[in-house]
């Protein structure tokens, strides 16, 4: 494992400026959220800023995985919206195309996995058409994510989030039941753990009710919260214990990135990353170990 930063907890820079300050501070991956200001795929001089952004990881020897929380890239006026429930068929169809593009994104920065969640039923709609609506629009997500790179695929990380229809890690479970009879292999759908959430949404001990899913385990967001109550706190301001979690993830062979995301920090970022990797280098992960450069990361910086 090593400390990871998300780029919607940085403020006042360009994410992309971040980096080498982020790799100073021990941080071994980041966490990239695709934006208006960020790798927005709408933009003239998206492929320019991919390749300064691989470039950019390439030279500070990070990894990366792609989230796709921006809120409100597709709909300026309506937070996340249109999501993979929305009752639009033509907005799940957007949403559709976003993710497509944020796999080809991951793909080209060789990033671990691309993040993402199911959205808020905002609707009447019954519980069955909202999980139909759900695996429908997962199915050509996830084709595109087998087909994207040859011979291994990229890996897509779901994420239960509170509020939204998927909210906790048994409703992860029971969409994975419902696509089970649609997919060869559910191991298609891998899982993203935010270890604050766990906390709001009552899972506890988040060790126990973690341990049947670790294997699934693909990325994971690290904030401090308190129950029932949804707000991102710093690392020890909240009512998590990050030991026992951090213990299972390391038992289960997690070595990927631990991902701060305190976005109501971002307005003293710099500050926030340096508490927030001392936190987690100083009671978890072995501060002299180092990361290395995905192969394909480093050859394409060096074409």
């Amino acid at each position: 494992m090593v400390p990871g930063y998300s780029t919607n907890s940085i403020g006042d820079v360009a994410a992309i400026d971040a980096v080498p300050r982020l790799r100073e501070l021990g941080y071994g991956s980041i966490a990239i959220t695709p934006d208006r200001h960020l790798l927005d795929p709408t933009s003239t001089s998206f492929d320019a800023e991919v390749g300064r952004w691989r470039e950019a990881l390439a030279e500070a020897g990070m990894a990366c995985v792609i989230e796709t929380g921006a809120r409100h890239l597709l709909d300026p006026l309506h937070k996340h919206e249109p999501t993979l429930v929305s009752a639009d068929p033509a907005g799940r169809s957007r949403r559709i195309g976003f993710l497509k593009g944020a796999i080809d994104l991951a793909r080209r920065l060789d990033a671990g996995c691309v993040s993402l969640w199911s959205g808020v039923a905002r609707d009447s709609a019954d519980e069955e058409s909202l999980w139909e609506r759900l695996v429908e629009s997962l199915l050509p997500v996830l084709d595109h994510a087998a087909e994207s790179r040859a011979g291994e695929g990229i890996t897509v990380a779901f994420e239960p989030e509170p509020g939204m229809f998927v909210d906790t890690l048994a409703r992860y479970g029971l969409l994975l039941e419902r696509l089970s009879d649609r997919l060869g292999r559910l191991e298609q759908l891998a899982l993203t753990i935010d270890i604050g959430h766990m906390e709001c949404m009552g899972e506890r001990p988040i060790a126990t009710v973690l341990a049947p899913w670790a294997p699934r385990i693909a990325n994971v967001h690290v904030d401090d919260m308190l129950a029932c109550r949804h707000e991102h706190l710093p690392l020890g301001d909240g009512d998590v214990d990050f030991q026992p979690a951090i213990d299972l993830l390391r038992a289960a062979g997690y070595a990927g990135g631990l991902h701060v995301e305190l976005p109501r920090q971002s307005h003293r970022w710099l500050e926030t990353a340096r508490e927030s990797a001392e936190f987690l280098l100083r009671r978890f992960i072995n501060a002299n170990r180092d990361v290395k450069t995905p192969p394909r990361l480093a050859a394409r910086a060096s074409e």
